[in-house]
């Protein structure tokens, strides 16, 4: 019997198939008479594949079995991989496709005009959040693929844009979805604490994934805050909000606490639906005093539900004017003796600075290449002047080029339509 294991893979016996989980975050279904195919014209056996305790067991004794069923794995792996949590499949994106990493919105470097760079490692969530802004999670009805960046792709783009933007910046992982699905969620972490450019290190979570051990290593890492979605503080309410029966409310309550006695400080990031969840404000600023949340930054951070064109709208929420909503912050900072809770930029030593320069001009023309699939039916992202561009309505393939108008470039982001 040879037992085959690989780097931060387990195997796991699926009946028909052998699946195997990378990271935690990402897995692949190997069919296991393909695998034995495989091996049978190699070596003339075919033998029984299975596997247990993590290990992938094959049921003959040849020795070189192991390295060739090995080699077979991870030359097919960027074929098959998909996201454990939404089960879409992931284009993993290395520095050899030579994709930019700036431009599009999904994944890769946004920059808008401050200190704080959006680092986007990876696309999906593990929930389906009622208001989600891009109808993100496991019942998507609209995305229909998913992103992993390599980390040190990642970096060598975060390094261009760093010298570009000068020190003292905010490093901000948050993306389309759940930042903890990102596979080296940790190393990125590690590589951005070593950055002479970077002075806060800050993450976006809803707080599902995290358990005591990442909490631990998150910050031997070097995390500084997680700005923390927890809605509802009712548990009912809560996966009602969170689109998932499986929500665990408490844990995400614990993991709270967990990251700010591991030194971590919490902002509690609520979306507030009026008519919903806007009577338990005070229960919320109660818990974040509980927990000692917000010691270098702001405790809260109230977000007022707004509908997105491509989001999941409920008819339940009740839209109030901004106006109004930060007339009701007010009076909530003069009940509760919470402050700040009108939020500003200087609240997280965000300050102006000049943007990355532009690559393109609203209503320009452009012929570029065809790179990767979108994640939306009749989407396509392009290459052109090393920056990607969201080609929207367009039937083009991977490969072709086309000429492009841009119809938008706010904050870096290049939205084009086919001519």
């Amino acid at each position: 019997m040879i037992e085959v294991r690989l780097p931060h893979t387990h195997f796991e016996d699926t009946g028909e198939s052998i699946r195997l989980v990378w990271r935690e975050t990402l897995y692949a279904d190997f069919e296991k008479d393909e695998l034995a195919r495989v091996i049978k014209r190699k070596y003339r056996v075919k033998p029984a594949i299975t596997a247990r305790d993590g290990a992938l067991l094959v049921d003959t004794d040849y020795p070189d079995v192991e390295k060739y069923i090995a080699i077979y794995i991870q030359n097919n792996l960027g074929a098959l991989l998909r996201n454990r949590y939404t089960g879409r499949k992931v284009i993993y994106i290395h520095e050899g496709m030579d994709v930019p990493l700036l431009g599009y919105n999904a994944f890769g470097l946004i920059d808008r005009g401050t200190n704080l760079i959006q680092v986007r490692g990876v696309s999906g969530c593990n929930l389906s959040c009622v208001f989600c802004s891009v109808d993100e999670g496991p019942y998507s009805r609209t995305r229909k693929l998913d992103y992993v960046v390599d980390v040190d792709y990642l970096m060598k783009w975060f390094d261009e844009v760093a010298r570009i933007k000068g020190r003292g910046l905010e490093a901000h992982l948050d993306g389309q979805g759940e930042p903890l699905i990102y596979p080296f969620r940790v190393e990125l972490v590690q590589a951005l604490r070593e950055h002479p450019h970077v002075s806060i290190i800050s993450m976006q979570s809803n707080g599902t994934l995290l358990n005591d051990r990442l909490v631990e290593e998150l910050a031997e890492a070097g995390l500084d805050r997680v700005n923390l979605s927890i809605h509802s503080l009712d548990p009912d309410k809560a996966r009602m909000l969170m689109g998932m029966k499986s929500y665990d409310l408490e844990h995400v309550l614990d993991m709270a606490e967990a990251l700010v006695n591991a030194g971590i400080d919490v902002l509690l990031a609520p979306v507030i639906i009026f008519g919903v969840n806007d009577d338990e404000a005070e229960a919320f600023i109660e818990f974040a005093r509980k927990i000692g949340a917000g010691k270098r930054w702001p405790a809260l951070g109230f977000q007022n539900y707004i509908p997105y064109k491509f989001g999941r709208n409920p008819t339940i929420a009740k839209l109030v004017p901004f106006k109004d909503f930060y007339a009701w912050l007010r009076k909530l900072e003069e009940k509760t003796g919470m402050r700040p809770l009108v939020l500003k930029p200087k609240h997280f030593g965000m300050e102006k600075r000049e943007f990355i320069p532009l690559s393109f001009r609203p209503g320009e023309i452009v012929k570029a290449e065809i790179v990767l699939p979108g994640r939306i039916k009749g989407e396509m992202l392009a290459k052109a002047r090393n920056r990607l561009i969201e080609v929207i309505n367009t039937d083009a393939e991977i490969g072709d080029r086309i000429k492009i108008r841009i119809v938008r470039t706010r904050h870096g982001i290049y939205i084009g339509t086919p001519i």
